[in-house]
Protein backbone atom coordinates (compact mmCIF):
# COMPACT_ATOMS: atom_id res chain seq x y z
CA UNK A 1 0.00 0.00 0.00
CA UNK A 2 1.67 3.43 -1.06
CA UNK A 3 1.89 5.79 2.22
CA UNK A 4 2.12 9.55 1.90
CA UNK A 5 5.45 9.65 3.86
CA UNK A 6 7.20 7.71 1.63
CA UNK A 7 9.04 8.97 -1.61
CA UNK A 8 7.23 8.16 -4.37
CA UNK A 9 8.86 5.52 -6.74
CA UNK A 10 9.65 5.15 -10.37
CA UNK A 11 6.08 4.67 -12.34
CA UNK A 12 4.28 6.93 -9.79
CA UNK A 13 4.49 9.79 -12.50
CA UNK A 14 6.22 10.32 -16.02
CA UNK A 15 10.14 10.13 -16.02
CA UNK A 16 10.29 14.10 -16.37
CA UNK A 17 8.75 14.47 -13.29
CA UNK A 18 11.21 13.34 -11.25
CA UNK A 19 13.66 16.78 -11.52
CA UNK A 20 10.28 17.59 -9.02
CA UNK A 21 9.76 15.02 -6.96
CA UNK A 22 13.53 14.77 -6.21
CA UNK A 23 13.87 18.34 -5.02
CA UNK A 24 11.74 17.03 -2.09
CA UNK A 25 13.21 15.31 0.85
CA UNK A 26 11.02 12.10 1.69
CA UNK A 27 8.82 12.08 5.08
CA UNK A 28 5.72 13.56 5.59
CA UNK A 29 4.65 15.14 2.39
CA UNK A 30 1.82 17.21 3.95
CA UNK A 31 4.05 18.61 6.67
CA UNK A 32 6.49 19.36 3.60
CA UNK A 33 4.30 21.66 2.16
CA UNK A 34 3.29 23.39 5.53
CA UNK A 35 7.06 24.40 6.15
CA UNK A 36 7.51 25.42 2.67
CA UNK A 37 4.49 28.02 2.50
CA UNK A 38 6.31 29.36 5.29
CA UNK A 39 9.77 29.76 3.79
CA UNK A 40 8.35 30.43 0.21
CA UNK A 41 6.24 33.43 2.05
CA UNK A 42 9.20 34.94 3.41
CA UNK A 43 11.35 34.50 0.69
CA UNK A 44 8.59 36.40 -1.62
CA UNK A 45 7.99 39.12 0.72
CA UNK A 46 11.45 40.06 0.07
CA UNK A 47 10.75 40.78 -3.36
CA UNK A 48 9.88 44.93 -4.38
CA UNK A 49 6.89 45.11 -6.80
CA UNK A 50 9.47 47.40 -8.81
CA UNK A 51 11.62 44.31 -9.05
CA UNK A 52 9.04 41.70 -9.70
CA UNK A 53 8.50 43.04 -13.30
CA UNK A 54 12.20 42.48 -14.01
CA UNK A 55 12.77 39.10 -16.51
CA UNK A 56 16.61 38.71 -17.16
CA UNK A 57 16.48 38.22 -20.75
CA UNK A 58 14.01 39.16 -23.42
CA UNK A 59 12.08 36.52 -23.98
CA UNK A 60 11.71 35.30 -20.44
CA UNK A 61 9.10 35.89 -18.05
CA UNK A 62 8.62 38.24 -15.55
CA UNK A 63 9.15 37.62 -11.27
CA UNK A 64 5.03 38.03 -11.23
CA UNK A 65 4.45 36.26 -14.96
CA UNK A 66 7.05 32.88 -12.79
CA UNK A 67 4.73 33.49 -9.66
CA UNK A 68 1.48 33.61 -11.77
CA UNK A 69 2.72 30.07 -13.55
CA UNK A 70 3.20 28.55 -9.94
CA UNK A 71 0.15 29.38 -8.85
CA UNK A 72 -1.51 28.04 -12.11
CA UNK A 73 0.21 24.66 -11.71
CA UNK A 74 -0.52 24.84 -8.17
CA UNK A 75 -4.08 24.86 -9.10
CA UNK A 76 -3.42 21.99 -11.89
CA UNK A 77 -1.62 19.66 -9.86
CA UNK A 78 -4.07 19.81 -7.10
CA UNK A 79 -6.87 19.35 -9.62
CA UNK A 80 -5.48 16.24 -10.54
CA UNK A 81 -4.94 15.00 -6.77
CA UNK A 82 -8.39 15.52 -6.34
CA UNK A 83 -9.75 14.19 -9.23
CA UNK A 84 -7.88 10.24 -9.33
CA UNK A 85 -8.16 10.54 -4.89
CA UNK A 86 -12.20 10.78 -5.33
CA UNK A 87 -11.62 8.10 -7.95
CA UNK A 88 -12.28 9.17 -11.41
CA UNK A 89 -10.96 6.82 -14.29
CA UNK A 90 -11.45 9.84 -16.70
CA UNK A 91 -8.16 11.28 -18.10
CA UNK A 92 -7.18 14.68 -18.01
CA UNK A 93 -6.10 17.09 -20.58
CA UNK A 94 -2.94 18.87 -19.77
CA UNK A 95 -1.81 22.85 -20.08
CA UNK A 96 0.39 24.61 -21.80
CA UNK A 97 2.37 27.14 -20.01
CA UNK A 98 3.72 29.37 -22.24
CA UNK A 99 -0.38 29.99 -23.57
CA UNK A 100 -1.36 30.31 -19.87
CA UNK A 101 0.92 32.74 -18.59
CA UNK A 102 -0.05 35.37 -21.82
CA UNK A 103 -3.30 34.82 -21.24
CA UNK A 104 -3.04 35.45 -17.83
CA UNK A 105 -1.88 39.23 -17.69
CA UNK A 106 -0.01 38.58 -14.55
CA UNK A 107 1.84 42.09 -14.82
CA UNK A 108 -0.94 44.01 -14.66
CA UNK A 109 -1.39 42.41 -11.08
CA UNK A 110 0.22 44.19 -7.70
CA UNK A 111 2.97 41.28 -6.55
CA UNK A 112 1.45 41.33 -3.44
CA UNK A 113 -1.59 40.11 -4.58
CA UNK A 114 0.00 36.96 -6.12
CA UNK A 115 1.62 36.56 -3.29
CA UNK A 116 -1.38 36.48 -1.65
CA UNK A 117 -2.74 34.11 -4.10
CA UNK A 118 0.06 31.61 -3.82
CA UNK A 119 -0.44 31.63 0.05
CA UNK A 120 -4.22 30.62 -0.33
CA UNK A 121 -3.64 28.11 -2.95
CA UNK A 122 -1.34 26.34 -0.69
CA UNK A 123 -3.37 26.54 2.06
CA UNK A 124 -6.35 24.84 0.19
CA UNK A 125 -4.23 22.03 -0.69
CA UNK A 126 -2.46 21.24 2.18
CA UNK A 127 -6.30 21.32 3.75
CA UNK A 128 -7.22 18.75 0.65
CA UNK A 129 -3.66 16.48 1.49
CA UNK A 130 -4.23 16.62 4.84
CA UNK A 131 -7.65 15.60 4.73
CA UNK A 132 -7.18 12.80 2.17
CA UNK A 133 -7.82 9.61 2.99
CA UNK A 134 -5.32 6.98 3.41
CA UNK A 135 -6.09 4.65 0.40
CA UNK A 136 -6.42 7.37 -1.80
CA UNK A 137 -2.69 8.38 -2.18
CA UNK A 138 -2.40 4.83 -4.14
CA UNK A 139 -4.96 6.00 -6.19
CA UNK A 140 -4.01 6.42 -10.02
CA UNK A 141 -4.80 8.32 -13.59
CA UNK A 142 -3.75 10.00 -16.36
CA UNK A 143 -2.94 13.45 -17.12
CA UNK A 144 -1.05 15.37 -20.41
CA UNK A 145 -1.21 11.43 -21.81
CA UNK A 146 1.09 10.83 -18.63
CA UNK A 147 0.27 8.49 -15.61
CA UNK A 148 0.21 9.62 -11.91
CA UNK A 149 -0.58 8.73 -8.26
CA UNK A 150 -1.84 10.70 -6.00
CA UNK A 151 1.28 10.72 -3.57
CA UNK A 152 3.33 11.65 -7.12
CA UNK A 153 1.12 14.56 -7.96
CA UNK A 154 1.91 15.95 -3.72
CA UNK A 155 5.28 15.67 -4.25
CA UNK A 156 5.49 17.32 -7.86
CA UNK A 157 3.24 20.27 -6.24
CA UNK A 158 6.60 20.82 -3.67
CA UNK A 159 9.37 19.94 -5.78
CA UNK A 160 7.72 22.34 -8.68
CA UNK A 161 7.60 25.40 -6.21
CA UNK A 162 11.41 24.38 -4.95
CA UNK A 163 12.34 24.85 -8.22
CA UNK A 164 11.03 27.70 -9.07
CA UNK A 165 12.19 29.55 -6.05
CA UNK A 166 16.33 27.94 -7.24
CA UNK A 167 15.40 29.84 -10.30
CA UNK A 168 14.44 33.27 -8.80
CA UNK A 169 17.53 32.87 -6.31
CA UNK A 170 19.79 32.26 -9.83
CA UNK A 171 18.71 34.43 -12.12
CA UNK A 172 16.28 36.91 -11.05
CA UNK A 173 18.43 38.26 -7.72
Amino acid sequence: MIEQSNRPQPGEAAPYYSRYIDLVASGDIVSALETQLEETRAFLATISEEKSLYRYAPDKWTLRELLNHVNDSERVFAFRAFWFARGSADALPGFEQDDFVKSAAANDIDWADHVAEFERLRLATISFFRNLAPGAWAREGTASDNPFTVRALAYILAGHVNHHISVIKQRYL
